[in-house]
Order: structure tokens, then C-alpha cells, then sequence
């Protein structure tokens, strides 16, 4: 139990868990709050994740994925009761903080990743422009080599040159199966 406590009022905190165990902390912290009636000191967990796109056999699936494996996000009053209920759950193995002290995030921070999270269709980063080479890294064409020659954000597609038999034939890819050469 930590002798001294600074009081920050309502904040975020980060808690630190085993990896692979943040749904079951999650889980288990929210049953705790209500069993040891901490409603008033404890409001939010949160396991930070994020929509990502990934190709798998050809097929496109959209996946979540933990921002920040191995920890969880707790808003909260930190107090004597308080931090004993959250420290003692079973799998968190401490605060984000120097010594017995939890460092509050950055309210900034919070906002920026509850709006990363709160995106409902997984975002298209590319790099690449009409006329580019580029190499297939995944499908049919796996390790051929082409030019952008079209661009279809909305759809997350790719039109590429492709030269097969001497000729230039179009292949239109999902924007993850190639790379910029």
C-alpha cells in the first residue's frame, strides 16, 4: 500500500498486465469495482484497440488489434482504496508511474486515442501514386513487378501494369498485396 498518494482528481492511468491478458484484467477490474463498491472512485477501463485490415489467403479481413499490447487504461481517483483495488487484481503487475506513484496520462493523449479507436472503417495507408513501379508481395502474382496505373481509394484497390507474354496486362489488387519498389 503506498505510503504517500498525490491526488490528481479524475484522470486516465495506464496499468501494467501480463500480455495476452488484458480482456481478462479488463473483466475482472470491472467485477471487482462493483463487488467492492468503488463505482465513486473507479468509472472506466479500457483496452485500447484499433480496426486494421489484413490479407489472409487472398481474402480481406478486418481484425482488431491491441494498441498497446500488455497494458489497460483506467480512469480514476487515486487514493488509498482505489489504488488497492486496481493493483490487486489478479494479473496487473503495477501502475505506470516512478516508485508506488501512478503517472496520469496526458489528457491529450486520451482524447487522441479514443478518436483512433473510435474510427469505425479501418483507414488505407498508401504511398503510392499513379505511375509508380511497384511488387506484388501476396496472391497469384505474388513476386511480379508492375506500374501503378490506376488508383481506387474508396475501395482500397490497385490497378497495376503487370508484363506477362510481352504484353502489359492490368491486375487489380487490394492495395495491401503490393509494395512500392
Amino acid at each position: 500500500m503506498p505510503k504517500q498518494v498525490i491526488k490528481h482528481g479524475r484522470r486516465w492511468y495506464a496499468i501494467h498486465t501480463y500480455s495476452g491478458y488484458e480482456e481478462n484484467v479488463s473483466q475482472n477490474l470491472r467485477t471487482r469495482i462493483e463487488s467492492m463498491d468503488m463505482q465513486h472512485k473507479i468509472f472506466n477501463v479500457l483496452v485500447p484497440k484499433e480496426k486494421k485490415i489484413k490479407i489472409k489467403n487472398g481474402k480481406r479481413k478486418v481484425i482488431e488489434e491491441k494498441i498497446f499490447p500488455g497494458y489497460v487504461l483506467v480512469e480514476m481517483v487515486v487514493e488509498d482504496d482505489s489504488w488497492y483495488v486496481v493493483r490487486n487484481t489478479p494479473n496487473v503487475t503495477g501502475f505506470i508511474g516512478t516508485g508506488t506513484t501512478p503517472t496520469p496520462i496526458d489528457e491529450a493523449e486520451i482524447k487522441s486515442l479514443q478518436k483512433r479507436m473510435g474510427v469505425d472503417e479501418p483507414q488505407y495507408k498508401i504511398d503510392i501514386s499513379v505511375g509508380d513501379p511497384v511488387r506484388i508481395n501476396d496472391g497469384p502474382f505474388k513476386n511480379f513487378e508492375g506500374k501503378v496505373n490506376d488508383i481506387d481509394e474508396a475501395r482500397g484497390k490497385v490497378k497495376v501494369l503487370v508484363s506477362m507474354f510481352g504484353r502489359e496486362t492490368p491486375v487489380e489488387l487490394d492495395f495491401l498485396q503490393v509494395k512500392k519498389i
